[in-house]
């Protein structure tokens, strides 16, 4: 069953691309509701595009939407499964006043098309027996879906979601998620959290609903006050780090300044930036990112979470060392084949040539 669905449907990643393309033009194929203000976008890669689009369960695209002129870059999480879904989904929710969002949710049409980057991310789930435990907050489900189904389908591994929300019509993929834990009663426990019946997700509630499951892999997506709650407790629970997975949906505030570069003295670190058809060779100043000093010497680098989690930053160092801050997207075989995030990448070596492909 597992191999005819694959076989007709989008193939499961087996590993990094030796060179990710860009952007790829892709059409809508239809838009599903799932809430109030949410729905899943149906993305149909065009055929010689489709093996760049096999991916793993909570993995992400970028979409590049282009609006009143101007390049808009957002990335979202797939809601779909490669082995167990045919076709390719993403799930937007509506933000107030979010320029792409709105747009996405109130003007695109089946047969409509948009440049889409071929999936990436390293918020997977990890090959093992143990137990898995995932807290989602609000669209902080999508990847979580995508994970929890494929891990159901594949594997007998034991699943516990705790699922928060405002309220339980808000909640995206409540009845999905209500139907499989019917369909796995055994190995399935799904909590519903309601903020308008209990109030925000509280510290003893993760306590219980962690219970003797300490020994589990954890999945945490959401909010960033829900995210910080739960990580805080299994910190205090004693969870080791290296079992505890996060995906961060919100940026981080910008890590240095992006004003024009300061006189640099006689030894100052020489960055040379290709971008298409652009070159520019500046000093670096200290403490700022590959990623800034493209923009100090007026190039526009693709750029879109800048916490080091979604890779549209990413190039290649052809010369040179770097170091990064954070890297919550590339793995490591790409790091070793010269790929950085260029947004948490700063230079280790006199020299550095980095290359936007």
């Amino acid at each position: 069953m597992a191999q005819s669905i694959l076989e007709s449907g989008f193939p499961e990643s087996a590993g990094p691309a030796a060179s990710r393309p860009r952007f790829c033009m892709v059409q809508i194929k239809k838009l599903v509701p799932e809430t109030a203000d949410a729905a899943s976008i149906v993305l149909e890669p065009a055929e010689q595009d489709r093996e760049r689009f096999a991916y793993r369960p909570g993995q992400y695209v970028t979409l590049r939407a282009v609006i009143d002129g101007v390049a808009h870059l957002r990335s979202y999480s797939m809601s779909s499964a490669p082995v167990i879904d045919r076709d390719l989904k993403v799930t937007v929710k509506r933000v107030p006043d979010g320029l792409v969002s709105n747009w996405i949710l109130d003007r695109l049409q089946p047969g409509d098309r948009i440049e889409v980057m071929p999936p990436i991310g390293t918020f997977t789930a990890d090959e093992t027996d143990r137990p898995l435990v995932a807290f989602a907050g609000g669209s902080g489900i999508t990847p979580i879906f995508s994970i929890l189904k494929d891990v159901l389908f594949r594997s007998a591994r034991t699943v516990r979601l705790l699922f928060a929300n405002h309220d339980r019509a808000s909640a995206i993929f409540g009845s999905d998620l209500d139907g499989l834990a019917v369909r796995h009663l055994e190995r399935l426990f799904l909590q519903h959290h309601s903020d308008v019946d209990s109030g925000f997700l509280a510290p003893d509630e993760i306590v219980g609903f962690v219970d003797e499951h300490r020994d589990a892999t954890f999945y945490i997506c959401g909010p960033s006050g829900f995210m910080e709650t739960v990580e805080s407790v299994l910190g205090e629970l004693g969870i080791d780090e290296s079992r505890i997975r996060r995906e961060v949906f919100t940026p981080s505030a910008p890590l240095a300044s992006d004003d024009p570069p300061r006189q640099m003295d006689a030894n100052a670190v020489e960055v040379t930036i290709f971008l298409g058809r652009d070159e520019a060779t500046v000093p670096h100043r200290p403490g700022s990112t590959i990623l800034q000093t493209a923009r100090f010497a007026g190039l526009k680098a693709p750029s879109s979470c800048e916490s080091g989690t979604c890779a549209t930053c990413m190039a290649r160092v052809t010369e040179g060392c770097v170091t990064m801050r954070n890297n919550e997207a590339l793995t490591p075989e790409e790091v070793a084949d010269g790929w950085v995030l260029t947004c948490q990448a700063e230079p280790a070596s006199p020299t550095v040539r980095v290359v936007y492909e």
